[in-house]
């Protein structure tokens, strides 16, 4: 029996982009077989060690991505609407303490990532969809009850995100990304043959379904397989 292929899904909350590419990541893993490895990191620590610039940062890469995004949400039907102040969300505010928290939750996570998934997703929600915050534990709070923790493993995660060893892993997993060779998310590596294949962007899914021997089938091969 052929082994699955293992995929690496590199994103960060604070990025629209990354929400497209984990949702149609989130359909294909069943109908591509694949295992597919969510991986928090921290978009901010990319930008700085790949010595990129935010596309939001540009005034005309801004403009041309406040239309695009209207654009994909439609096609990938993801309910993605711009916060009032993008540039405050993304470099005001930032994603780190969110992304310690869905560190935490994989951190306390037993056999599977479906508490990591929903909790992502929440507090995708939460930014690009409802224009909530996502820095103060109240709001993480609540992202999480949303995805379904317990009041108990909620306050678990509350204190495991503000601890050295979360700090440490969500570092070492945007240093992973780095090394990979990663310049912003979302960022997804495809195990072939034992080399692993970069791909960057919400838009490479057919090149990355012809590396890996399936089939794209569009932005939504089984809509019952992710349910927004």
């Amino acid at each position: 029996m052929t082994s699955r292929k293992v995929v690496e899904l590199f994103y960060d909350v604070v990025s629209p982009y990354s929400w497209l590419g984990f949702e149609v990541m989130c359909r294909y893993r069943n109908v591509w077989n694949i295992d597919l490895k969510l991986r928090p990191a921290f978009l901010g620590g990319i930008m700085h060690g790949a010595g990129n610039k935010p596309p939001g940062l540009v005034p005309n890469k801004f403009s041309y991505m406040t239309k695009d995004l209207h654009r994909l949400a439609n096609y990938f039907d993801v309910p993605l609407h711009p916060p009032s102040d993008p540039f405050e969300v993304m470099f005001q505010k930032g994603s780190l303490s969110a992304m310690r928290f869905v560190t935490a939750v994989q951190q306390i996570e037993k056999g599977g990532d479906k508490q990591v998934e929903q909790v992502s997703r929440e507090l995708w929600r939460r930014i690009w969809s409802e224009d909530k915050d996502i820095t103060q534990p109240e709001s993480l709070s609540e992202a999480a009850k949303k995805a379904g923790l317990t009041d108990s493993e909620i306050e678990e995660v509350l204190k495991l995100c503000i601890s050295q060893e979360v700090k440490d892993k969500l570092k070492h997993t945007t240093q992973e990304a780095l090394n990979y060779g990663a310049f912003g998310f979302p960022m997804l590596i495809c195990h072939i043959d034992g080399k692993p294949e970069m791909f960057f962007g919400s838009d490479r899914f057919e090149l990355m379904a012809n590396c890996i021997g399936k089939k794209w089938l569009g932005p939504k091969p089984d809509s019952s397989a992710s349910k927004l």
